[in-house]
């Protein structure tokens, strides 16, 4: 499968986000990677729909949405109405996992669930007909810059297995402590989709540094 980078605007220069999603454009980034922390689901707030509307209009990359908040199903509509592309919430976070996937292939998105390190990873197993795509954390969500987890990979592996066992060329995404060193081991694991703030927004060469992940 092809490697896709979705770079993580958490990184980026927020006094100049205009300019970051054009770097990140032309600096050969597949999506752009927008994370929503509520300050319940995860110790850290971020950012929500007014900032993804307004910076919708600046870039035609699609915007994978990372949901890190308690109520999932609550803002499907608001997110698919500021632009969203893609929503990936958080399976710790969905007392009906199913009835989420639903809301957002209804307003026409492609549909992911994450886990976090700690929560195993075949309580997916069930669903994975029914996603697009599953985000492994490789570090605590909840803030940038952390460092990698090194036993996240046997999670991918074992996700990738299931996935060929049920027939299904799943997306499997990986997001904390992605770049130039831990980029071969995810690939090898099974991951295709990874996100990285820190590694590409402050490189000197953005390029250079995308380019880096998918050799």
């Amino acid at each position: 499968m092809d490697t896709k980078i979705s770079a993580s605007i958490l990184s980026a220069d927020f006094g100049n986000l205009e300019r970051e999603l054009k770097r990140a454009q032309e600096s050969g980034c597949d999506m752009i990677h927008f994370d929503v922390m509520d300050g319940h689901f995860v110790p850290n707030l971020s950012y929500g729909v007014p900032v993804l509307k307004s910076i919708r209009k600046y870039c035609s990359l699609p915007f994978d949405v990372h949901l890190m908040i308690t109520d999932p199903l609550g803002f499907i509509d608001a997110f698919a109405d500021a632009g969203a592309d893609h929503i990936t919430f958080h399976l710790e976070a969905a007392d009906n996992p199913d009835e989420v996937i639903e809301k957002i292939r209804s307003r026409g998105l492609t549909a992911g669930i994450s886990v976090k390190p700690k929560t195993p990873v075949e309580l997916i197993y069930p669903l994975i007909k029914k996603l697009d795509m599953v985000l492994i954390m490789t570090v605590e969500p909840g803030f940038g810059g952390q460092g990698f987890i090194p036993e996240t990979l046997e999670k991918i592996s074992a996700l990738r297995k299931e996935a060929e066992r049920q027939g299904s060329e799943l997306d499997i995404e990986v997001d904390g402590g992605i770049g130039f060193n831990t980029s071969p081991k995810v690939r090898e694991a099974g991951a295709n989709v990874l996100v990285s703030g820190s590694y590409i927004f402050k490189a000197e060469d953005m390029a250079a540094a995308v380019a880096s992940m998918r050799r």
